[in-house]
């Protein structure tokens, strides 16, 4: 499956909503194709910062926009219960006419947990509570009743409606890079995501095939999506020579960090001349 390419931005959490309403904006009239948040109660790097609950803020700033697909990369699975969750997006997809992605994963900055009285289980119990979380969520969409009897969740004869515009459910995004967590992204996802750097971006594609091809799917069935760390806007070549690197590796969706005002003039030259270049090249 050939898919397009999608370049996105991430605002983060951080910034006074105006600000960040604003961004949004800019983003869209820039030609991006989506936008993200991440899932995060406090700042991992910094407590004392201010920091906005990520599904009401994505609830909140896509109804200003009227085209980017949008979402949380990626929702803690162990602060989340996938029933409500499911919910949450339904009701999201509902409002912005089918834009929304639903990311998830399993979880991983215990201090948050410590702070806010959320148990932090095991690495072994988070993928087993993640695996159980999809199994839930994917059922709810697409079943008229879901009745769900795991270790970690049950469910008894749920109804779940309205379902979702988009069909047959909302896109699920899966933050993963281990190999448990591609198992599970070879068997659920439809979008799988990662932030490793470039030198080891395609040998995670290459496991990602391989797993994926474990359990009977079709690797080019899945979007390949990576979250850079590296800040791309310093120049428009560096931008062009960080994207074509993660494409060579299979990659067809790009998300960088949204840079500081003074790389805006970078920021919008990539996105009105070497985005389009790169579409162009496939």
């Amino acid at each position: 499956m050939e898919f397009p390419l999608r370049f996105g931005i991430g605002t983060g959490n951080r910034r006074p909503f105006p600000e960040l309403a604003q961004q949004w904006q800019m983003v869209e009239s820039l030609g991006f194709d989506t936008v993200w948040v991440v899932d995060h109660f406090l700042p991992p790097d910094d407590e004392g910062s201010p920091y906005f609950e990520a599904w009401s803020l994505i609830a909140s700033l896509c109804m200003l926009t009227r085209r980017l697909r949008f979402g949380v990369m990626v929702s803690g699975n162990t602060y989340r219960n996938p029933a409500l969750l499911a919910k949450q997006a339904v009701t999201i997809d509902h409002a912005s006419n089918g834009r929304i992605e639903l990311g998830i994963g399993a979880g991983w900055l215990e201090r948050e947990h410590e702070a806010y009285s959320f148990h932090f289980p095991s690495v072994n119990e988070r993928v087993e509570m993640l695996e159980e979380a999809l199994q839930v969520i994917r059922s709810l969409m697409t079943q008229e009743r879901t009745t769900f009897h795991g270790r970690y969740y049950r469910l008894e004869n749920a109804p779940f409606e309205p379902k979702s515009l988009q069909q047959p459910h909302i896109p699920i995004v899966i933050g993963a890079f281990r190999p448990r967590m591609l198992r599970l992204v070879a068997r659920y996802a439809d979008i799988w995501n990662t932030r490793l750097e470039p030198e080891e971006a395609e040998a995670a594609v290459q496991r990602f095939r391989e797993a994926a091809r474990s359990v009977g799917r079709n690797p080019d069935e899945v979007r390949l999506s990576v979250y850079t760390w590296r800040h791309p806007f310093t120049s428009v070549d560096h931008f062009r020579d960080v994207v074509l690197t993660y494409r060579q590796a299979g990659f067809t969706d790009f998300i960088f960090p949204m840079p500081p005002e003074e790389h805006y003039e970078t920021l919008r030259r990539c996105a009105l001349e070497v985005i389009p270049e790169i579409r162009r090249m496939g």
